[in-house]
């Protein structure tokens, strides 16, 4: 845990996605049934899933052909721009004057009059959206220089394939780059690394953002992918946790805690932005995902309609007063959707306010939220909670309905009913027991229930109307305190969650016998629904709460893993208490002097350059430390503040990898014993006045394609001899004069600075990003087309593996700068 680089458990993770049921046998390479008799395609019928949604109206019914035919058709792949990346201008202008042009021919027949185009509603032209399917652009040889071009981007950072959907939530978070943002269902991670973007989007080279994000995912392998994700970004400024949503440590001041510094502001972990992005059934997903259709009951919707309040709930519970929380899911049921934020309104009593953000990215193409809906039970419509028979009202709960009353508030509010009568026909008004309840059907249009918030305001993006996927978008504001939050701070962490229940938003408090309850009720709901399904019934809920394009399998939290948190709930806490967590290495803050002033000595680091309280480690023993993370003003705050309330956040990774033990033979030999990570280069780049080389482009490029250089035989001699005059260890070669000043656009990687020679730390893959990207800027003038396609400049599949230094492992190290 909190290890930096490309791990082999992190790429496992990452490569165990969801089978791609769009991809056809290799043996059947024309796509013929006739040939591959064997092949049979995913049905993308299922009359349940028709019933359902034409009843709800979440289409005109003149529009529902349309609707059905566009999810039955293959998702076209979208990727965003890292638009802090220092080559994000190049790549825009790659892919608008280059590939928009050769791409225009491969256009399909009967699709859009475009091969790719930007996003209209994305700022800056940073998202863009392909013609074509993921299996096109892998079977496609013609497609694959472009192909390739977003494999390579992608591992660097430059890119993050994601659904474009999948892009909006955050955009409407409206983040500033101060403000601390709370993702709290984040992995595989790709909404989280555009929140890094926003916040570091005005930084310049040296500096960082004011702002912090905190990632929480419940499931550990998940915070792996998670880790793998945003790593990629190079930030200082994130903290990645492992917490039930909707328990997230309150992470309070503790009284009785001396403060480490004065200044220290912080005395509660407050959010001034929170994304909700939670678990759902997913079947906005059925483009990618065809599988679903298969799958689909109402009972998924209904199993999850509890734990996605209690999220939303805890999430609004951390906001800070005028703050913005976004909800968000990519299904299309409204129990899920304006059920969910119906009920969140009326627990908070006008303590938060659903925005209309109608007039934010205007581009964009939703639709409004609903006001009316129904709730299916087993086949059968039911219109208010008063039509649920006794025996379901454990399943079928109030706040499903539009206007989220109980049973009892819908009888004193109705004085035709009997009070006595268990249940009510709304037809007629007679009491009838629960099983001829049951058999009623629909309740007659005027029994209907119409909600009395404004859900008009809540957005829903139909697959049709910009060819994507489904997504429900729900905006909130916190404008007062909420009543089920004490206002006076609570000391002991049992008592942060634990309140009287005696008020009228007890659900507020996020409890632990609800988040029990609520684990109950996704199992007793999903199995009662599924009985006429062959599948297992946990896999009914394995469906994806983030539509990233790259991360399709396992993205919920499993019934199976909310059950055992659950049971887990006391032994969490007592090792809270203790200020432990099992199976996660520590967090420490490195007071090692004689380590630090090593490493401030050798590379000659500006004294202006923060070290002090920004250094740490994931060993108590500082006497082995192998890793050296820095970490930014915020989240060295948010550290403080756990380690004084009892280390309530379980922290998997946190921070930025500076600086990293020397590990060869060589290394051994070295006047310090730490290498700069390249992870790391960037950020402290500007302060290194020693082991730092100026190279022209001939000889950075020179040294890019060799990987490994005698000091003679680089062309600038006095270059050589510079080489050659430095200490033995690590070293950073930077492109440009040494006269020009160190900015956002100076290209720089480390190097060994060896016996005799100069060896690059650079993987080859991002050798070959870097390669490309110093051809387009500099043999422009030679009439070059961008694209490396001589013998000398080619480091496209021929490219040799980087070399392992004297023994030294560097597939972790990456090209500084092209984050």
């Amino acid at each position: 845990m909190g290890r930096g680089g490309r791990s082999r458990t992190q790429r496992k993770h990452f490569r165990q996605n969801r089978e791609n049921v769009w991809k056809r046998s290799k043996s059947d390479p024309d796509s013929s049934d006739t040939k591959n008799p064997h092949w049979t395609p995913f049905s993308t019928e299922n009359p349940a899933f028709d019933d359902y949604y034409k009843e709800q109206g979440v289409v005109d019914p003149q529009e529902w052909d349309q609707f059905v035919t566009v999810l039955r058709t293959p998702l076209p792949a979208s990727f965003r721009i890292n638009s802090s990346s220092q080559f994000s201008d190049d790549i825009r202008s790659q892919l608008e004057n280059e590939f928009v042009q050769s791409l225009r021919a491969e256009v399909v027949e009967g699709g859009e009059t475009e091969a790719i185009r930007p996003l209209p509603w994305y700022p800056g032209n940073f998202a863009w959206h392909s013609n074509f399917s993921r299996m096109q652009l892998r079977k496609n040889q013609t497609l694959e220089r472009f192909h390739e071009f977003l494999k390579l981007e992608n591992e660097i950072g430059n890119i993050t394939r994601q659904e474009a959907v999948s892009m909006v939530p955050p955009l409407f978070l409206d983040v500033h780059s101060d403000h601390f943002v709370l993702d709290m269902c984040a992995a595989p991670g790709s909404k989280t690394f555009q929140l890094l973007e926003i916040i570091h989007q005005s930084t310049k080279a040296g500096s960082l953002p004011d702002g912090m994000v905190i990632a929480n995912d419940l499931d550990v392998q998940r915070c792996n992918l998670l880790i793998h994700q945003t790593k990629r970004m190079c930030t200082a400024n994130l903290i990645v946790t492992n917490h039930e949503a909707q328990n997230f440590p309150g992470c309070r001041l503790n009284r009785n805690y001396e403060r480490m510094e004065s200044d220290q502001k912080i005395g509660q972990l407050l959010f001034d932005r929170v994304l909700c992005d939670v678990p759902c059934s997913g079947d906005g997903t059925l483009r990618k995902a065809p599988d679903l259709w298969r799958k689909w009951n109402t009972g998924m919707g209904h199993g999850l309609h509890s734990l996605q309040v209690l999220i939303a709930m805890r999430g609004i519970s951390l906001l800070k007063i005028g703050g913005r929380m976004v909800y968000s899911t990519c299904s299309m049921n409204p129990i899920e959707n304006e059920a969910v934020i119906a009920e969140v309104l009326q627990r908070c009593g006008g303590s938060v306010k659903l925005l209309d953000v109608s007039s934010e990215l205007p581009q964009l193409i939703r639709r409004s939220g609903l006001k009316r809906w129904k709730v299916n039970d087993r086949g059968t419509w039911l219109v208010s909670y008063k039509d649920v028979p006794k025996f379901r009202r454990s399943v079928i709960l109030p706040s499903m309905f539009p206007s989220g009353k109980s049973y009892q508030d819908l009888v004193d509010s109705n004085c035709n009913v009997d009070m006595g009568d268990d249940i009510t026909n709304g037809d007629n008004g007679n009491a009838e027991d629960g099983i001829q309840a049951v058999e009623n059907p629909v309740m007659p249009e005027s029994a209907e229930e119409v909600s009395e918030f404004p859900l008009e305001h809540c957005m829903r993006i139909v697959p049709q109307d910009q060819n994507t996927g489904a997504f429900f978008i729900a905006v909130l504001q916190k404008v007062s305190p909420l009543p089920a939050i004490p206002e006076k701070p609570k000391i002991e962490i049992d008592e942060q969650y634990v309140e009287p229940a005696d008020q009228s938003l007890k659900d507020a408090q996020v409890l632990q016998i609800n988040s029990l309850a609520s684990a109950h009720e996704v199992f007793e709901a999903v199995a009662e629904e599924n009985v006429n399904d062959d599948e297992p019934n946990t896999e009914d809920l394995e469906v994806s709460p983030v539509t990233c394009e790259e991360q399709n399998a396992k993205e919920t939290q499993e019934p199976h893993n909310i059950q055992n948190m659950a049971k887990k709930v006391p032994g969490k806490r007592k090792l809270q208490i203790q200020g432990k967590w099992r199976g996660v290495d520590p967090v420490v803050f490195l007071k090692d002097e004689a380590i630090i002033n090593s490493i401030r000595a050798f590379y000659g680091i500006d004294e202006h350059f923060p070290f002090n309280g920004h250094l740490v480690t994931r060993n108590n023993d500082t006497s082995h430390v192998k890793r050296i993370y820095y970490i930014s003003k915020s989240v060295k705050d948010v550290l403080e503040l756990n380690f004084s309330g009892g280390q309530q956040l379980k922290i998997t990774s946190i921070g930025l990898k500076m600086f990293e033990r020397q590990t060869a033979r060589e290394g051994s030999s070295a006047p310090c014993a730490f290498r700069i990570s390249s992870e790391g280069l960037p950020l402290i780049l500007p302060y290194i006045t020693k082991q730092i080389l100026h190279a022209s482009p001939v000889d950075f490029k020179h040294l890019l394609q060799n990987k490994d250089v005698k000091f003679g035989d680089f062309v600038d001699a006095e270059f050589g001899e510079k080489a050659a005059n430095l200490m033995p260890g690590c070293c950073v070669v930077a492109l440009g004069e040494e006269s020009l000043k160190v900015d956002n656009s100076t290209i720089a990687i480390g190097c060994w600075r060896g016996r005799a020679r100069l060896t690059v730390m650079v993987t080859a893959m991002d050798c070959q990003e870097l390669l490309e990207r110093l051809l387009i800027r500099l043999d422009t003038e030679k009439g070059s087309s961008g694209h490396i396609n001589n013998s000398s400049n080619n480091v496209g599949s021929e490219v040799q593996p980087v070399e392992e230094l004297n023994g030294k492992n560097d597939d972790d190290v990456k090209v500084a700068g092209s984050q």
